[in-house]
């Protein structure tokens, strides 16, 4: 494999004939970073190399060993963000008809080529690896929301429908007990807490998305805008049990303004919260702390560093599991249809406006997540 300077997007050129490709160094080098190889085989070992550097391929089609369309269909299949050209001095038009059919060529030069139906040829190929960049971005992203949607609103859910069943097995008592009534009430006080929780999420899902679009200002103008009041507004709207309101509590050290994306640190601090009782399930004596703590202003500017910490005395966390947390979608509840995805999405939402999520824990010795504002 040669390659030249990095001077820009990086191009793999491929072809048996070595002075072919020098020419098309020499060619394209002023704008480009340049690979190349003189078979499908090392093709295909320099794209599994540097195939994340590499935005578009061109080959040749006759090579000895393997043509460019055995090339084009590893691509196709590996790397399918990567547009390709084919590269060919002879009329097979079926193959070639059949590869753009295919959708594994984005183009076809034909030799002799000119260095400028080369050069525009690139761009309109880096330009198509763009779009499918960002297109592929626009999947995740809905991947990882709808994840975090499912993460978020399971466990409200199954407590709907397990009061609902216990509701209806009461009711359906032929001669019901007179002291099976308050404990109706009470399931039924849940099912109503929980579905008001999950109908807060969506609604609050719904105006971040609709703000971001610019299409809901007084959603936004309507939340609350401080620390103190996102932590009062969880407190008030989250399903707690009557035992587990009892362990939590907070404080405001410095209260301070939240003004990117109020709504989506609301749906990170519920879902911290929800982690958070989770680990306190078995935890004699369990506590939840939340704090809000604004950096101090200088000189009447305000200051950086503003933090919102959650902080249990639960079991804590394996430190092979802490480490990959908010990387890969790794979960410590995977039994009870947890996947991993709630704290990967809450790192977006935190990243999305300069801010961070750091993450302390140790086995036996709780856990302390910390949301840190610009």
């Amino acid at each position: 494999m040669d390659a030249t300077p990095d001077t820009g997007p990086t191009i793999l050129y491929v072809d048996d004939e070595q002075q072919a490709c020098k020419w098309f160094t020499r060619m394209v080098s002023a704008s480009y970073n340049v690979l190349t190889a003189n078979s499908v085989e090392e093709a295909k070992a320099v794209l599994r190399d540097a195939h994340d550097r590499i935005g578009v391929v061109l080959t040749d089609f006759r090579m000895p060993g393997g043509d460019g369309t055995e090339l084009l269909r590893f691509i196709d299949a590996e790397y399918s963000d990567i547009a390709a050209i084919l590269v060919t001095a002879y009329a097979d038009k079926d193959l070639l008809i059949q590869a753009v059919n295919t959708g594994r060529v984005f183009k076809i030069l034909e030799k002799p080529y000119q260095p400028e139906d080369v050069r525009r040829s690139l761009q309109e190929a880096l330009a198509l690896r763009q779009d499918r960049l960002l297109r592929t971005q626009r999947l995740m992203a809905i991947d990882e929301t709808l994840a975090f949607l499912a993460h978020e609103l399971n466990t409200p859910l199954a407590a709907i429908a397990n009061f609902a069943r216990g509701i209806r097995m009461r009711v359906d008592q032929t001669e019901p007990a007179p002291d099976t009534l308050p404990g109706i009430g009470r399931a039924a006080d849940r099912v109503q807490d929980n579905a008001r929780y999950c109908l807060s999420v969506l609604s609050t899902f719904l105006n971040s998305v609709r703000h971001a679009h610019g299409k809901s200002e007084a959603a936004s103008a309507s939340a609350p805008s401080s620390a103190a009041g996102l932590i009062r507004s969880l407190l008030d709207t989250y399903p707690f049990t009557a035992v587990q309101r009892d362990w939590v509590s907070y404080r405001i050290e410095r209260d301070f303004p939240i003004l990117t994306l109020p709504n989506c640190v609301m749906l990170v601090l519920s879902s911290l919260t929800s982690n958070a009782l989770h680990a306190l399930r078995h935890t004699e004596a369990p506590r939840l702390e939340i704090v809000a703590a604004g950096a101090a202003a200088l000189n009447g500017t305000p200051g950086a560093g503003h933090t919102i910490r959650i902080e249990d005395n639960g079991p804590g966390i394996a430190p092979d599991i802490l480490a990959r947390l908010t990387i890969d979608p790794v979960t410590t509840r995977a039994e009870e249809g947890g996947n991993g995805m709630g704290m990967i999405f809450c790192t977006r939402i935190m990243q999305s406006f300069g801010g961070g999520i750091a993450i302390d824990s140790a086995p036996s010795a709780g856990t302390r997540v910390t949301l840190t504002f610009p």
